[in-house]
């Protein structure tokens, strides 16, 4: 089953605010990522790249760039409801 995204925003401190299709609202934390995949550090070492997240076409995923992308399962599966955020 896949949970489309329908946006996605930055927040602070490599945050992200993820809305999907089915109107859940998640929080997911990119943090972890700069370690484990090299092109992740792109986000906190290049100025104004991380703003510049959108949903891709269909709500499959999210993506900065060609090399830096996420799917919808993953931000579903890693992310925390936002109210538990709040």
């Amino acid at each position: 089953m896949f949970y489309y995204v329908e946006a996605v925003r930055p927040l602070a401190d490599l945050w992200l605010g993820v809305r999907f299709c089915n109107g859940v609202e998640k929080r997911y934390d990119v943090k972890p990522l700069l370690k484990q995949w090299k092109p992740f550090e792109a986000l906190a070492g290049v100025e104004g790249l991380f703003e510049q997240v959108k949903v891709d076409q269909g709500g499959y995923g999210i993506s900065w760039n060609d090399e830096i992308d996420l799917s919808c399962n993953e931000l579903w599966e890693g992310g925390i409801p936002a109210a538990q955020t709040e």
